[in-house]
Parts: structure tokens; sequence; C-alpha cells
């Protein structure tokens, strides 16, 4: 019978959707000696770009930034898992135990929003797997990609379930004053042995909502996020949980169904199997109900909250709750007009910050400086 692994979300190293092979541990009733869990290696991640797009009609932002690629929190419900997939490992144990590290993410960034086309809007930093995540501690590659943001006076909306985020407030405070940043803490379940056992290496529950409060005091606009909603296992908590994080200065909140894309759903139900037995049979029944008889569902706008009777149901109980409580009365945009690409280095970042024609109207106080401009229009094939 499969056991439970200790820190670890994941049964298993189940085999992606491309490998040819397909392994299958059995317990043929031989002795087998007990493997070690397996140890967290970080990788260097080979990416030449860091800003993803996506034109998703059903999410506000159209593009974001993951330091990393794979996730430690180990949560078993992630549908991120199967991105690992295209990496050659597997969305089980391999997901949140070989990380990749994205270590010039700052500097992809600076070149990024440097770039003479590059229009701002909000980035959502950490849209597929957290950015605070245990390995950030030490690498702080996270803090390296908000201090660009910060530098550049560029909108940033941060999601997370570590209280990690606490640390980068110096940097988020007075980019909220400024209407430039906002962050979304998730709460999946006031439970700590339910958290232990769904998402083992994430911050405790209590500990994110003193993050919340944390991030409130500092003036900082947080949302509560509470995701994902597990029929028949977690479900029950949503009025607790948006009250606990209203009582904590959260001003807005939202809501996620359970997603099991592609491998996920095995991984999900072997964990199901595995901690909650009694209770697996029906949950799955009932995330069948949401999805029209199936697992999952992709089509935008009910992939988030699904469909039927029990989905209308958590609907309406979430709208009642917020109204109730003061939650969502309110939503400001983050302004796009502040921000100021960076340099691109040397003396020609003057003259792209600065107009040509503005120059030009100062040619006749300085000989000099038209002399400089006219090299500099030839520099850049500008007509004079």
């Amino acid at each position: 019978m499969t056991k439970p692994i200790k820190g670890r979300g994941a049964v298993s190293n189940r085999a992606s959707r491309f490998d040819e092979i397909k392994r299958e541990r059995v317990d043929d009733g031989w002795y087998q000696e007990e493997e070690a869990p397996p140890r967290t290696e970080v990788m260097p991640d080979s990416n030449r770009s860091i800003i993803t797009y996506n034109e998703s009609p059903d999410i506000p932002f159209d593009r974001s930034i993951n330091p990393y690629k794979g996730c430690e929190h180990a949560c078993a419900y992630c549908y991120a898992r199967p991105s690992h997939a295209y990496l050659g490992l597997s969305p089980g144990l391999d997901f949140e135990t070989k990380l990749f590290a994205k270590f010039k993410a700052a500097e992809l960034l600076r070149q990024e929003l440097a770039k003479p086309r590059y229009r701002p809007a909000p980035i959502s930093l950490g849209a597929n797997t957290d950015p605070y995540q245990p390995v950030e501690r030490k690498l702080r590659i996270t803090r390296a990609v908000l201090q660009v943001l910060h530098d550049t006076r560029h909108p940033v909306a941060v999601i997370t379930k570590s209280a990690l985020i606490e640390r980068d407030i110096d940097l988020l405070a007075p980019m909220a004053e400024r209407n430039l940043a906002q962050a979304a803490v998730s709460v999946t379940t006031l439970s700590a042995d339910l958290s232990r056992r769904l998402e083992p290496r994430a911050t405790a529950p209590h500990r994110r909502l003193r993050a919340i409060k944390t991030l409130a005091e500092a003036g900082i606009p947080v949302t509560v996020m509470f995701a994902p909603v597990i029929p028949a296992l977690n479900d029950a908590e949503m009025e607790d949980v948006l009250g606990a994080a209203r009582e904590a200065g959260a001003r807005s909140a939202a809501f996620v169904l359970l997603r099991l894309p592609r491998e996920v759903n095995e991984i999900f139900e072997e964990w199901l199997a595995v901690h909650e037995p009694g209770k697996a049979q029906h949950v799955m029944s009932l995330v069948q109900q949401m999805r029209e008889g199936r697992h999952n569902q992709s089509e935008f706008g009910a992939r988030m909250t699904g469909k039927g009777l029990f989905a209308q149901l958590l609907q309406k109980r979430f709208r009642l709750a917020c109204s109730r409580l003061g939650l969502n009365r309110t939503r400001s945009e983050l302004d796009c007009s502040q921000f100021r690409p960076p340099p691109v280095g040397g003396q020609l970042s003057l003259f792209r910050e600065t107009p040509i024609s503005s120059l030009r109207s100062r040619m006749s106080h300085s000989g000099a400086l038209r002399r400089l401009v006219c090299e500099q229009c030839l520099i850049r094939g500008v007509s004079r």
C-alpha cells in the first residue's frame, strides 16, 4: 500500500503523459528497504525571457512572472504540476523536489522593460508557482525582481501562501503608497492538520493570517484567496476563512474551485486514498458533478467556478459572506502612468529618456550639444 512521504504532497513519482514507459511500484510481499525521503534539488533555468503573456479572459492580468519552475510547497492539488512534464520530469515528486531557478530573472526583466515597444500593465508575480517558496529565503530571486519593479515604478500584484512576503515590505509598502502594488494571500484552510497534509511545506494557516495583518498595517491592499475549494474537504470553511482574513485586514476576496488538469487528477486521487480514504469517493463524485461529469474543465469562465447546483451554491455563499463582511466593496486599479523604463546603459540612455525635440530646442545655447545630438542621430539612424 502506498504510504505518505514526510514533508511531501505527492505520494508517488507518477510518469508524465510524454513518457513512453510507465512504472508502478508493487508490494509483492517481500521485504523492501525504506527509501530516504527525496531531497530538494535546485538547478538553473535556461530561460531567455522572464515575462509570460496570456490572453485568458477569466483572469485579471495579461502578463506574469514566475521566478521558479516547480514548487517546494508540495501542494497535492497544484494545477501547475503538469508543466514539469515539458521538462522530461514527473509532475509528482519531481515537481516538488527538482526545482529550476531563474537566476537571471532581474537582468532579463530590465532588458524587457527597457525595450522601446514595451507598454506597462500590472504584472502578476507568482501566477503559476509560488514566488516565496522556501528556497527563495536563500536565493532572493523574487526580491531582485521586485527591486526592478520598484525602481521602474512598474505595477505588480503578488500572490503567495507564504509569510516570507513580509521580508519585502520595505519595497511593497512604498509601491502601494503610489498605487503600484497589491498582495493576495492564499488561505486554503484554518486547520493546521489538513494544511500540513495537503500543502506540507507551505506556511501554516495562522501564520498566513498574521502575514495579512502585517501587510495591511503597512498600507498594502490585501486580497484573501480561498483556493482551491475542495468539496467535502474544506468547502465548509469558506465563511470562517473569509471572516478570519477580514479581521486580519483583507479588503477583498476571491475563490477558485479545485482544478485537476492532466496528471493532477491522478496525483490528487492518490493523495485522497492515502490521507482521506473515507472521503475520497465522495470528494471525486462532487468534483464530477461540478465539472459536467469530468474531473476538469478547461473552458474559460467555467474552469474557475464550475457548473451545476453545488457550484452555484458555493458562488452564492461566497457573495453573501463577502457582503456581510464588507469585502469587495471597492476595487482599485493599479497605476501604470508612473512607469519609467530602466536605463539602457552608457550615454545612450540619456537620449533614450530625453526626446530629441527637447534637445534640439536647446541647440542654440550650445554648439557642443548640437554636434553631440547630430552624432547620436547618425548612430540611431534618425534624419536631421
